[in-house]
C-alpha cells in the first residue's frame, strides 16, 4: 500500500494567482519525486500604497513515498 506525504509551499508572483500556483508546482516537482498532486489552501494579495503588488498562493503538494521510504 503506498504513503503518501504532504508538504506545504507558499508561492508569490507579480503577475496572477495561476503564475504564482504554477510557481510551486515547478518547485515542488524539481525537487520531489512522484507528485501526485496539489490542493490549494488559500491565496492572498499583497497591496502597497492602495494597489496590488503580488498575488500569494498556499499550497499542500501531496506525494507519494517510495517503497523503503519512512515517513518522517
Amino acid at each position: 500500500m503506498p504513503v503518501a506525504r504532504v508538504v506545504e509551499l507558499s508561492a508569490t508572483s507579480d503577475q496572477s494567482f495561476e503564475d504564482a500556483i504554477n510557481q510551486a508546482v515547478e518547485r515542488a516537482t524539481s525537487t520531489l519525486r512522484n507528485v501526485e498532486g496539489a490542493h490549494v489552501k488559500d491565496m492572498n494579495v499583497l497591496i502597497e500604497n492602495g494597489s496590488i503588488t503580488g498575488y500569494k498562493a498556499n499550497l499542500e503538494i501531496v506525494f507519494v513515498l517510495e517503497e523503503g521510504e519512512q515517513p518522517a
